[in-house]
C-alpha cells in the first residue's frame, strides 16, 4: 500500500502530478493517520503531525505522485448580518462557544444546531441552510485540535478563568471528561 507522508498546499504542485483524488468531509480532513481510498487505489495517510487538510491540498505519495484532497459538501448553516460590525459581533458569540466556524468575507458557516441558530436569529443574524464544503478556522487549535470532533478520549484544559457573571457557556457537543481550568464565581451561569 502506498503511503502519503507530506501535505502540499493547494497550488504548490503541478496538475500532471495528480494520480488520484480523495473526497473528505471536514472531520475526515482532520486526521493524522488513516487508510483512505482515491478511486480504487488505497493509500495510508501517515503524517508526522496533525495538519488540517484544505480543499485543493495535495498528499505527496512516497515514490511519486500526488493525491488531491477535495472537500465533500456538508449540510451547513450560512450566517449573514446587516453590517460587517454585526457579523464580527456574531462571530465573537460563536467563538465564545468554541464552535468550529468558517470565516468568509461577508458570511460565517457553522454546522446545524437549532439552539445556536435560534441564538443567532435573536442576535439579528440571517441563517440559511446550505450544502457546501466546510473549512472551519483552525485558530488556536490549528495543527492539533478542533472542538467539533467526536469519538476521542482525552481531557481538555481550556486554561482560562472567568469571574462572577461572566455569561460564558460551554456547549461543546461531545461527551468526555473536561478539565476547563476555570475559576467560576458565584452566579456565573455556566451550562457545562
Amino acid at each position: 500500500m502506498k503511503r502519503a507522508s507530506a501535505v502540499l498546499p493547494k497550488g504548490s504542485f503541478a496538475d500532471d502530478a495528480v494520480v488520484g483524488e480523495v473526497v473528505l468531509d471536514s472531520e475526515a480532513r482532520l486526521r493524522r493517520r488513516a487508510v483512505l481510498s482515491a478511486g480504487r487505489q488505497q493509500f495510508l495517510l501517515d503524517l508526522p503531525e496533525l495538519v488540517p487538510l484544505n480543499d485543493g491540498d495535495g498528499l505527496s505519495l512516497d515514490g511519486g505522485g500526488v493525491i488531491r484532497v477535495l472537500a465533500a459538501p456538508e449540510r451547513l448553516v450560512e450566517v449573514t448580518a446587516k453590517s460587517p460590525a454585526e457579523l464580527v459581533r456574531i462571530a465573537w458569540h460563536l467563538g465564545n462557544r468554541h464552535l468550529p466556524t468558517q470565516l468568509m468575507d461577508d458570511a460565517l458557516r457553522i454546522r446545524p444546531d437549532h439552539v445556536i441558530e435560534d441564538m443567532l436569529t435573536g442576535l439579528g443574524a440571517t441563517v440559511t441552510k446550505i450544502d457546501a464544503a466546510f473549512d472551519p478556522e483552525g485558530g488556536a487549535y490549528a495543527g492539533g485540535h478542533e472542538h467539533g470532533h467526536h469519538e476521542h478520549g482525552h481531557d481538555h484544559d481550556h486554561g482560562h478563568g472567568h469571574g462572577a457573571c461572566c455569561g460564558h457557556d460551554h456547549a461543546h457537543g461531545h461527551d468526555h471528561d473536561h478539565d476547563h481550568g476555570h475559576v467560576h464565581g458565584p452566579g456565573c451561569g455556566h451550562d457545562h
